[in-house]
């Protein structure tokens, strides 16, 4: 249950996506009521990079711009303050989550996925009109953020749900988060400040049940056929065969048949490897050979990964070569410089280097390495001519575990070696122990929100129940105080049901109760939260939401109760609802009055012969 997850606490603790630099600085600017173009561009001037890919944003065919635009201040009023807001928080995603500590979740292929969506979503919006294709662009590529995140928070866990694909998936990451991928890519997103009716219309598009002629609806079929364009442009030869019939199928639905869906993914495919290069996502990547390269690399050898550094030949080609017969995997580089841009990029067990070489000797690149974060746990082993006393000591401060004197016996190296091996093994099984606890108390961690979002649910209909329905109103009037935004709630009242459980028994009633909650929360909007009271009562809490909108809302889930009757099962009355509703601006009235107010109003429905909806308005 997703209105149980704590997105607070993830804030909090630094462990989710998040925007930073300009792309923080943007989104704080352009939430101010008093910001203007000027200070926008001016922030995004800031970065030369944004500036460069803004301008080819807004020069895209898919933006649509009727001529050249030359400068950022031209591309910032055409666009809107609001687009390159997200456009800045995408970039900014991408450029700090483009690899992570989840092994199993494959960064490259889901930002190249996201990113064949975007392209693909943007062109359909630019042919069939529902949302600016600009704005279009950056949902598409955030739409499943809520993978991404789950694969930061938890890597380990969430490693070991990978495995799993479509509603086992869902259901693996419901019972270890308390949410799951798609229900948190639209928390974010709403905490991110994305417009309503793309939230409304891309949790249409996880359901894949689109119903209706409206714009959400459009949209939300729109985001469909993007998201198997986008799956499409990452799979092999083999899986795009496999996936022609429904994408072919889902042509139809936007006026194309297989020549024009041939010539659109064509585009498509172009686009998006235009926009690879851009913004630095790789598009040549193939799931299924990335795991067949996988599944086929040769087992690390045995014994030390090591690197040895001497600027001496010989010295270097006797050593490597007795070093790799005893075991060990051994790379060699020539001086100091090299080394540190090997260890950088291949973080090796065990050092094992020569004081005097130049440009960067060893005791140079002893200090710089104890400098760094990724050197400071790495074996060091001195090889030196000298034993003298100062020497020794100053390569110790400089941060050596051990040294060798030349000429080097191997017998002794090798000792020397076993010694390093037992420290790094040592190390190893600390790092090992030090992950299973931080493993441990993220589990203990997903137990307590299982165990709270238990506590918060209604088992039969899976809702929240009263309980999280008064600490959720309290808070919600909180905010609504605080922001002086509206509030709003409606109490639910099924009508007749009494004669439901007396006539044809509890688990017909359990059926009634269960129907009734599925309608409501299809009917509901993504901000709106429903909730079951007890026996027959549900009441929904409407943040941002006047009286008068609140009372559109309820009409449309009395009307959809009613016209969705129960099937299989012969009932003495219809299925219907009664629904009283209220509603509050900033602190007038307090939750409770605002409880009191709804209940009068539903009171009022039932005495007037029940089946409607009743706004209790302010004297």
């Amino acid at each position: 249950m997703n209105t149980e997850f704590n997105l607070d606490e993830l804030k909090v603790a630094d462990r989710l996506p998040s925007p930073s630099g300009t792309a923080l600085a943007i989104m704080q600017l352009v939430q101010r009521s008093d910001a203007t173009v000027q200070q926008v561009s001016q922030l995004v001037k800031v970065d030369p990079a944004l500036s460069g890919r803004i301008l080819r944003f807004a020069n895209s065919a898919a933006f649509g711009a009727r001529r050249p635009i030359a400068d950022v201040q031209t591309a910032v009023i055409m666009m809107g303050m609001q687009t390159v807001r997200n456009f800045a928080l995408s970039l900014s995603l991408i450029g700090s989550n483009s690899s992570g500590h989840c092994r199993k979740f494959d960064y490259e292929t889901y930002w190249s996925r996201s990113l064949a969506m975007s392209v693909a979503i943007a062109s359909i919006t630019a042919r069939e009109t529902t949302v600016v294709p600009a704005e279009s662009f950056t949902l598409g590529l955030l739409s499943d953020i809520g993978s991404l995140a789950l694969a930061t928070a938890w890597p380990d866990i969430y490693g070991e749900c990978l495995g799993a694909q479509g509603e086992q998936l869902l259901a693996l990451e419901s019972e270890r988060f308390a949410t799951d991928h798609k229900a948190l890519s639209l928390v974010l997103l709403a905490d991110w400040g994305f417009p309503i009716v793309f939230l409304d219309a891309l949790k249409l598009s996880f359901d894949k049940r689109v119903a209706g002629v409206n714009r959400t609806a459009d949209f939300a079929r729109q985001l469909i056929f993007a998201r198997l364009i986008g799956n499409y442009c990452v799979a092999d030869e083999n899986l795009r065969a496999a996936m022609w019939q429904d994408l072919a199928t889902e042509a139809v639905l936007h006026a194309m048949d297989e020549a024009a869906l041939l010539r659109f993914i064509d585009e498509t495919i172009e686009l998006w490897h235009d926009w690879g290069k851009l913004i630095d996502v790789k598009t040549d990547v193939r799931p299924s050979i990335l795991k067949t390269v996988a599944a086929t690399k040769p087992p690390a050898l045995p014994g030390l990964d090591l690197l040895l550094v001497d600027d001496d030949p010989m010295m270097l080609a006797r050593l490597s070569k007795q070093l790799a017969a005893a075991g060990n995997q051994v790379a060699t580089c020539r001086n100091g410089e090299a080394a540190l841009k090997y260890i950088i990029e291949h973080k090796p067990q065990l050092v094992l280097t020569d004081w005097r070489m130049k440009p960067m000797d060893g005791l140079a690149l002893c200090k710089a390495l104890r400098a760094s974060a990724f050197g400071k746990n790495i074996y060091l082993i001195m090889l030196t001519s000298t034993e003298n006393e100062d020497a020794l000591v100053e390569a110790f401060d400089a941060g050596i575990d051990d040294y060798v004197i030349k000429p080097v016996s191997l017998r002794v190296l090798l000792a020397r070696l076993r010694a390093g091996q037992r420290i790094i093994t040592l190390q190893k099984e600390l790092e090992k122990e030090s992950e299973d606890i931080k493993r441990y108390t993220a589990e203990l961690a997903a137990a307590n929100r299982r165990l709270k979002s238990m506590a918060n649910t209604d088992i039969l209909t899976s809702l929240p129940n009263r309980r999280y329905a008064m600490s959720r109103l309290e808070q919600e009037s909180a905010i609504a105080q605080r922001c002086n935004r509206s509030l709003s709630v409606l109490m639910l009242d099924l009508d007749h049901f009494k004669s439901v459980n007396d006539s044809l028994g509890h688990d017909v009633g359990d059926q009634v109760l269960v129907h009734a909650a599925s309608l409501m929360r299809e009917n509901v909007r993504t901000s709106d939260i429903v909730c079951r009271l007890g026996g027959e009562e549900f009441l929904i809490i409407a943040p941002n939401t006047d009286g008068t909108t609140a009372l559109l809302l309820a009409e449309r889930i009395r009307n959809a109760i009613e016209q969705k009757q129960l099937g299989g099962v012969k009932l003495t009355y219809p299925v219907t609802v009664s629904i009283g509703v209220a509603g509050s601006k900033g602190a007038e009235p307090s939750w409770k009055e605002l409880m009191k107010r709804s209940d009068n109003a539903l009171y009022i429905v039932k005495q007037g012969g029940r089946n409607g909806v009743w706004l209790d308005a302010p004297t």
